[in-house]
């Protein structure tokens, strides 16, 4: 066993890991390369930026400190890393999806969170696309704008003869995408 030397002193990096991680899964976790898998989890998705953060195997089994951690054996260490992701899933801890890429089908991992299960059901409902990026490979579609609730959060309440006028104003002005631009028609 490796001694820890201790903490430096000055600033240093912390991750977040939510109250519940110990109250809801930290007590029934038993196996060691789930808990590892899990708390790596929530530092990788902690230094991602962006509104959806998904995980793939590779962002574990690249990180050479983090899979001699799971075992010294290469081998050994990637059926454990296997392992503990398959009990992740079954635990929820983590949801999985497959999407199809050139290089074939990328398994994909997001923690168990309101915005972790939204992107899940947007991927299966074929809202992404190829990012062209290969540590990103997907991106997900922005959904169109509820002109009634951007009315209610920019202007104020909604009244019935103001939501017949928005309903007639979307129907000849709809809104759209344009293919690598998040503008509007006539939009700069």
């Amino acid at each position: 066993m490796t001694e820890f030397t201790g903490f430096p002193e000055g600033k240093m990096h912390f991750t977040g890991i939510p109250d519940l991680f110990f109250r809801a899964l930290l007590p029934d976790i038993d196996h060691l390369g789930e808990l590892k898998i899990t708390i790596y989890a929530f530092r990788l998705l902690h230094q991602m930026e962006g509104a959806f953060r998904y995980l793939r195997r590779e962002n574990f089994s690249q990180d050479e400190v983090f899979m001699q951690g799971l075992a010294k054996d290469p081998e050994q260490a990637g059926k454990i890393l296997d392992e503990g992701l398959e009990l992740c899933i079954d635990r929820k801890t983590l949801l999985r999806t497959s999407i199809e890429l050139e290089t074939g089908d990328q398994d994909l991992y997001f923690l168990n969170s309101p915005k972790g299960r939204a992107a899940l059901q947007a991927i299966e409902s074929g809202e992404w696309r190829h990012s062209g990026i290969p540590d990103s490979p997907i991106e997900l579609v922005p959904q169109a704008p509820n002109i009634y609730h951007l009315y209610e959060e920019n202007i104020g309440p909604l009244t019935p003869m103001i939501a017949e006028t928005l309903r007639d104003a979307e129907q000849s002005y709809p809104y759209y995408l344009d293919r690598g631009s998040s503008s509007h028609r006539g939009g700069k």
